[in-house]
């Protein structure tokens, strides 16, 4: 990724792609009150430096998949490339190395028990330099990293006016087609391909995907994220924290740490540590500081165990696609 310096204009810009990714050039620009060919440049210019791009998620839960918190020991030698086999899956994402490079964490959705099992009980155990692997049933989520307020910048009265749709709860899982998986890939690559793209590798009208999309949207199935370093906004430091708390007050320290600016992510989970948090910070001080003061101040809190990351293989959409739009 190249050094790139954000004014005002990217930051608005960034801020818009955070509240939706599909939001139109025009929109943008009506919003920042700059041209749409100044927005659309300034996109160009930031995805073709790797600083950011928009790609298309799909919600596991809304498709009765469960999502799991992976952690894996490593030999030193072996971290990088087991990280890297991670990370060309389909179904992860927030693939970190962290500490000293000998453990990984990232996040897996699992449409079946018969897919948990096959990389949890034989595909990783069968790779020697895997010295241990823990999974953490993911349970619920009061955070998530396309509400990290770290992105802000517009005012509300701005925000506003680019909110999507809100997503209308549907009480059976949604079944995808064939032309479904083939579209939602190409948006795990490239969250703002064009619908006659999207229509070509579909088989299908313009019209058609279109509607599929807005369907998939709203119903919750399908999301725009923006896939961003934290460094890029001046938050180069980035932690895993493991934290053990007294169930009684478990609810109350995940919602309390989802009104923390530093947390990107929290949800809870299954084992030792019942609740699992991911952090951005500006520097080693300002974690330290968010620790002992905000971390320390929540009771119910029995430990925590904080995970520095070293490298980030893969955030969300699909890992090594080169910047093109």
């Amino acid at each position: 990724m190249e050094t790139v310096t954000l004014d005002a204009v990217d930051r608005g810009l960034v801020h818009a792609l955070q509240i939706d990714g599909r939001a139109s050039f025009r929109t943008v620009a009506e919003v920042l009150g700059v041209s749409e060919n100044t927005v659309a440049r300034r996109y160009r210019r930031l995805r073709s430096a790797g600083v950011l791009r928009v790609v298309g998620v799909v919600n596991g839960v809304a498709l009765g998949h469960s999502s799991w918190a992976l952690r894996l020991q490593c030999t030193p030698d072996a971290a990088g490339a087991v990280a890297a086999a991670l990370a060309a899956r389909p179904d992860t994402s927030y693939v970190h190395l962290l500490s000293g490079g000998t453990e990984i964490s990232c996040n897996v959705q699992s449409p079946s028990a018969a897919e948990r099992d096959a990389l949890l009980l034989h595909k990783l155990p069968r790779t020697s330099r895997v010295t241990a692997v823990s999974a953490h049933l993911l349970l619920r989520a009061t955070v998530l990293p396309a509400a990290w307020p770290g992105a802000a910048w517009l005012s509300e009265e701005q925000a506003g006016r680019l909110r999507p749709a809100p997503v209308v709860a549907v009480s059976e899982p949604v079944a995808l087609d064939d032309q479904d998986r083939v579209v939602l890939e190409l948006l795990a690559r490239d969250g703002r391909a064009g619908y006659r793209e999207l229509a070509a590798a579909a088989g299908s009208a313009d019209s058609t995907v279109k509607r599929r999309l807005d369907a998939l949207r709203r119903s919750g199935v399908l999301g725009y994220a923006l896939d961003l370093s934290p460094a890029a906004l001046g938050f180069p430091t980035e932690a895993r924290l493991w934290m053990s708390v007294r169930p009684s007050g478990l609810l109350q320290v995940a919602q309390a740490m989802a009104e923390h600016p530093e947390v990107c992510f929290a949800a809870l989970c299954t084992g030792p540590g019942n609740l699992v948090a991911a952090v951005n910070c500006r520097d080693a001080e300002d974690l330290c500081r968010y620790l002992t003061e905000r971390v320390a101040a929540l009771d119910a809190v029995r430990s925590v165990e904080t995970a520095p990351v070293i490298r980030t293989l893969k955030r969300t959409g699909t890992a090594g696609i080169p910047a093109s739009r």
